[in-house]
């Protein structure tokens, strides 16, 4: 017959093996995505995602419960590599012409916005632009060759004031390591963040030498094709297993990496048991954007 020291035991390691399989099925799961399918983006193009919970898992027996089921916190390993910004295998033609539609898809759209002009899109050259925020400026560089309509995009809602006063609503620290904006019906709820737009979706410019990383800034969407809008996500770190299908539009400068980094460091407030990303405890909330 076992002793109490034994079933201890025992219990000990079956909560190991759970919580195991939880973190390999979190990191499964992983993926960016805007609002309307709840997925992580994206992008994560239109970011995205730019982006569903239920928390199952196995009952444990009364030795197990006495024993610590949490496990402490560990701290975010964030790279220090940049990822270089992805070339396009041939160039884009120069001006180009951007397909913007109405959003039929349901989102909610709070702020009324004129739709971009979509005719003689330039593709060549960057522009500068600095999100400002109560966690600290993150400039950013906007790069027509990749995503001419993203930038389009971008730069019209910039102007239009439509990111003044929207939050940052979802942060990864593991796998998908990134912070998604952009959702103007944003409220620090899991259950309804992630499902605003700007009234009209563009077509997605993704391309097969896309690679994300550190540093790359991009679009996120849904799972439907050309479902991207107003959401992005800045990759601060790893993203492990994200398929080439969000636009990148541009890359994140040093400056904003450390803040980006400093958000990521102060952790998630209430986790999706899902895949382990939600509000960042360090709130991001856009104060104003500035396009040079």
């Amino acid at each position: 017959m076992a002793t109490n020291q034994q079933r201890r035991e025992a219990a000990k390691r079956k909560l190991e093996r759970q919580l195991e399989r939880r973190l390999e099925q979190q990191k499964r799961r992983r993926r960016i995505g805007a609002g309307v399918v709840g997925v992580a983006v994206l992008v994560v193009a239109g970011v995205v995602v730019w982006i569903v919970s239920a928390n199952g898992g196995d009952s444990t027996d009364a030795a197990a419960s006495s024993s610590s089921a949490t496990p402490p916190p560990t701290e975010v390993q964030i790279p220090t590599q940049r990822t270089a910004l992805p070339k396009r295998a041939k160039a884009l033609p120069n001006p180009t012409t951007c397909d913007f539609k109405a959003d039929t898809t349901g989102s909610k759209a709070p702020k009324k916005v004129n739709t971009p002009d979509g005719k003689n899109v330039p593709s060549t050259g960057t522009v500068n632009v600095t999100l400002k925020s109560t966690a600290g400026d993150i400039p950013l560089t906007l790069d027509r060759s990749l995503a001419p309509c993203a930038v389009q995009s971008f730069i019209s809602l910039a102007k239009q004031n439509f990111y003044n006063d929207t939050m940052c609503h979802r942060l990864g620290t593991e796998g998908l390591q990134m912070l998604q904006c952009g959702d103007p019906s944003a409220t620090g709820d899991p259950q309804t963040d992630g499902q605003g737009g700007p009234g009209y979706t563009m077509p997605d410019e993704a391309f097969p030498e896309i690679k994300y990383g550190r540093g790359i800034l991009a679009m996120a969407k849904t799972s439907a094709p050309n479902s991207g809008g107003s959401q992005f996500f800045m990759v601060y770190g790893n993203a492990e297993g994200l398929p080439a299908d969000y636009s990148v539009f541009g890359s994140i400068s040093d400056e904003g990496l450390k803040v980006l980094d400093a958000v990521a460091k102060a952790g998630i407030a209430n986790p999706n048991p899902q895949d382990g990303t939600g509000a960042p405890t360090k709130q991001v909330k856009f104060t104003g954007v500035t396009v040079q």
